[in-house]
This record gives structure tokens, C-alpha cells and sequence, in this order.
């Protein structure tokens, strides 16, 4: 490593962690990422694997021997690695809670030990059941019983807040929480339920894109780079600690018109097939009708606001597979 400043990156080797460390290492970043490639993959950074600024290490974070060292040194921490995907949160429900409220506690208190600010990206599942049509910071929320396996991620992924924010009153660690809605772009796999990808891989194959339910339900994407861009100003603005902030785009789209979208765009064949919840995933699956962000805090205290439209991530994203 050399003398540059150093960052690490926890779950650095998947979608998003991966464009991070690249969008790192060009700011003329020295970066560590650490990853037990449970989901994540190697190959997401074969781009830079040879970056002589760039460390890898292949453990889960609350396994990392050298974890205070490290963060004691380094200039900040984003904390990335989660359980990811409605497939693997409903299917592994143990290692979704916790891998996200294990690895989180320990990048925590790490960071606390040296007050190393620290950003830790939540999602837009803490807002529940809200049936507002936008959702805000401040707002609250409403999850659904525990019983409902759909529910296990948001509450881990909340809890994770409430320690981070904990930390940030009791030990004055600098934190900042940015909640995620629906990044998307390459490097996504459909392995674990991520539905753009999923459509992506169907129709260039001609083969039908399964959506669930009536397609109704609508969802805002945004373009990973522009997600990094955020989550970066977040991470390098005072102002920004010990709050929450929203991070997405506001171009809302049904399901169904964005299987319509797809297909239209690739030029594909592909039929367009409606799959019950009850066939899709496990009996008493619930889903959210709409997840749009409010996102005026973001730009107000940062002075972003995505701009990708739509059609040019899926363009984007289908060029790269």
C-alpha cells in the first residue's frame, strides 16, 4: 500500500460495494475491501484486481483480526455487506439477520474505538407497510408481524440503524445512514430475486419475464454510479452525521410496465407471465404497493440529485451482460 489516504470498504466485492471501491481508487484512494464473498463475487473487481492501492481480504467483517487496526488508520469506512435479495432474506432467514446485525456491530464498535466516521447504507424496507405515496426521513414506520418472513430483513436492517445512531449519541462516533432504494445497473445478478437483472437475462433470451402478482406495484431505480455518487458527498459532509438520508431516484414504475419497458427496448420476443406470490415465494409473502423516496434532504444537503433515466439504465445494464 502507499501512502494514500485509506478507506475501507466492508462488502466490497458485490454489486455496489465493487463500483464503490472502483469510484474510490480513481479519487487516488488507498482501499481495503473486506468480503466473505457470500455474495459477493471476485469477479466484479477483476477491473482493478490489481491495483497496487487496492487489499482484499476474504473474511466476514466480525471475523477480521486486524479489523481496529485498520479502521484506527483509515481515513473513513462505508460498510456495505448485508444479506441481499428477497430470495435469500426468505429462504435464509438465520443468516440474513445475522450477517446484518453481526457484521454492523462489529464495524461499530471498530469505528468507535478510533472515531473513524463510518456510513452505513440501510434500505427502503425499514418503511414497511406505509402506504404514504412517498417516503420520508422522518416518517414512521410500520412493519409487518414476525411471524411474516418477509419482515426479518427490514427489522435487522432497522436495528442496524438504531445501533449506528446509538453509537453516534453515546460514543459521539461519526455515523451517517443512507437508505437505499432499488440500485440497479451492472454487475447485478438476478441471483437472489433482483428483478431488473432478472427481466434483463430473460429477454435477451426470448424467454418470458415472470412478473409476480397483478404488476401493479410500483418502484423507483437508481443507476448505481449515481447511488455512489451520493453515498461519496454523504460520506465527506459534516453536516451529514448522525442522520438518516434517503438515496434514489423518483422515476416511479409498475412492475409490469417496466417488464413492457424491457422488452421493448432489447427488441426481445419474450411473453410477459404473471406468477402468483403464493408460487413465488413461501404462503403469507406481503409486498409494498409503491416505494418512491422523498429525496429533498439528500440534495439539500448535498447538493445531488440522481439523474439516469430509466431507459438509459437498462440500456446500460443489458450492454454489460
Amino acid at each position: 500500500m502507499s501512502g494514500k489516504p485509506l478507506v475501507i470498504v466492508t462488502g466490497g466485492a458485490g454489486f455496489i460495494g465493487s463500483h464503490l471501491t472502483d469510484r474510490l481508487l480513481a479519487d487516488g484512494k488507498a482501499v481495503t475491501v473486506i468480503d466473505d464473498l457470500s455474495t459477493g463475487n471476485l469477479d466484479n473487481l477483476r477491473a482493478v484486481r490489481s491495483h497496487p492501492d487496492l487489499r482484499l481480504l476474504i473474511t466476514k467483517v466480525s471475523e477480521c483480526g486486524e479489523l481496529a487496526g485498520m479502521v484506527a488508520e483509515a481515513e473513513s469506512v462505508y460498510h456495505l455487506a448485508a444479506a441481499v435479495g428477497v430470495e435469500l432474506v426468505v429462504n435464509e432467514p438465520v443468516r440474513t439477520i445475522k450477517t446484518n446485525l453481526h457484521e454492523t456491530e462489529a464495524i461499530l464498535e471498530a469505528s468507535s474505538e478510533s472515531g473513524t466516521p463510518v456510513l452505513i447504507t440501510s434500505t427502503s424496507e425499514v418503511y414497511g407497510k406505509s402506504q404514504k405515496p412517498a417516503f420520508a426521513e422522518e416518517d414512521d414506520l410500520r412493519i409487518g408481524p414476525p411471524h411474516l418472513g418477509r419482515w426479518r430483513y427490514a427489522c435487522s436492517k432497522l436495528m442496524d440503524e438504531f445501533l449506528a445512531l446509538a453509537y453516534a449519541q453515546e460514543r459521539e462516533l461519526p455515523v451517517v445512514i443512507a437508505r437505499l432504494f432499488n440500485t440497479v445497473g451492472p454487475r447485478q445478478t438476478g441471483r437472489y430475486g433482483m428483478v431488473l437483472p432478472r427481466f434483463i437475462a430473460a429477454a435477451k433470451r426470448n424467454e418470458p419475464l415472470r412478473v409476480y402478482d397483478d404488476g401493479c406495484q410500483t418502484r423507483c431505480f437508481c443507476y448505481v454510479l449515481d447511488t455512489i455518487e451520493a453515498l461519496v458527498r454523504l460520506q465527506h459532509c459534516p453536516t451529514a452525521r448522525g442522520q438518516v438520508f434517503n438515496v434514489g431516484a423518483t422515476e416511479e414504475i409498475s412492475i409490469h410496465s417496466l417488464a413492457e419497458l424491457v422488452v421493448r427496448l432489447l427488441n426481445s420476443r419474450s411473453p410477459i407471465e404473471f406468477v402468483p406470490y403464493e408460487k413465488a415465494y413461501a404462503p403469507g409473502f406481503e409486498d409494498m404497493r409503491r416505494r418512491k423516496p422523498v429525496i429533498s434532504k439528500l440534495a439539500r444537503t448535498v447538493q445531488f440529485r440522481p439523474e439516469t433515466t430509466l431507459s438509459r439504465i437498462i440500456e446500460l445494464t443489458a450492454a454489460s451482460m
